[in-house]
């Protein structure tokens, strides 16, 4: 895709990284709202799929730039790497031959542009380990289920109080050791809860309170996510975000899709990324 011509706005590149290690969760329509809303800041934009087999995100992308050459579109776009994974070898020579695909692509985009958002596969490979360690920003969207919660700790069946972290969790705690004895470096985890019914509900407030307690245990930030509208599924064709929506040809705007936008204007405040602030102050 044609990388944009614009000036870079920060000095140092921030790292995002979305991933868990479930599919389903809303990973890829997070990631791609979070990308856009960065490109109409004016951001440049790099973004690196690791799942190579579905590529989720990648298809949204080409679903994006394949639909504004259909219909004569300016649409935002950021730069697109597909990374794969290694198939040949012995496992220590794929994990070498991944580590110095990974460090070379992330060190090229370090050069040009202020974020590389990185999203991993839902499942535990090495490169999505990768990604955790070099994370500035870890996004993990969750659905709103103790399936779900289940990725991050495990709770009591009778009082639902959490009795143990899991190894999502604990996979993320040796990414943060790891960091801090790379560069010093700190990762900011943002535990978001995606999916969630505007109904009120004994097993919603459970779920609540369960991310509450690990809030503090667990050293995240946890924030509201996306809510379950048929919207955000319906855009994925055309590629297509909310941020985005009037400047694509669509039809006037319904009441979810304003609700909708609010979610995502929510999300990248609760974010707190570098230069958000002042870019979206300078963009109104």
């Amino acid at each position: 895709m044609t990388e944009t011509t614009l000036p870079r706005k920060m000095s140092k590149t921030h790292v995002i990284v979305v991933g868990n290690e479930k599919g389903g969760s809303g990973k890829s329509t997070t990631a791609m709202h979070i990308v856009v809303s960065l490109l109409k800041r004016d951001f440049r934009v790099a973004v690196i799929d690791l799942d190579a087999r579905q590529k989720s995100l990648a298809r949204y992308l080409e679903n994006r730039e394949n639909y504004a050459r259909a219909h004569k579109l300016k649409l935002t776009m950021p730069d697109v790497h597909v990374l794969p994974k290694a198939t040949e070898g012995t496992r220590e020579d794929m994990e070498r031959d991944e580590k110095n695909r990974f460090d070379t692509l992330l060190q090229q985009l370090r050069r040009d542009y202020d974020f590389v958002l990185i999203d991993c596969p839902g499942s535990d490979v090495h490169l999505s380990r990768l990604a955790h360690a070099v994370a500035d920003t870890l996004i993990t969207p969750i659905n709103d289920s103790f399936v779900d919660l289940d990725l991050l700790a495990q709770v009591n069946a009778d009082n639902y109080k959490v009795e143990r972290l899991s190894l999502y969790s604990e996979m993320v705690w040796n990414a943060r050791k790891q960091r801090a004895v790379a560069d010093r470096g700190q990762i900011d985890w943002v535990v978001m809860r995606n999916r969630t019914s505007a109904l009120d509900a004994k097993n919603k407030r459970r779920v609540h309170d369960a991310l509450k307690q690990l809030e503090k245990r667990v050293a995240f930030r946890y924030v509201a996510g996306l809510g379950e509208r048929v919207i955000y599924r319906e855009l994925f064709p055309k590629g297509l975000t909310l941020v985005d929506f009037r400047d694509s040809g669509q039809d006037k705007m319904t009441m979810s899709h304003v609700a909708a936008r609010q979610e995502i204007r929510r999300l990248m405040e609760d974010l707190k990324l570098p230069g958000w602030t002042e870019a979206a102050v300078a963009a109104e």
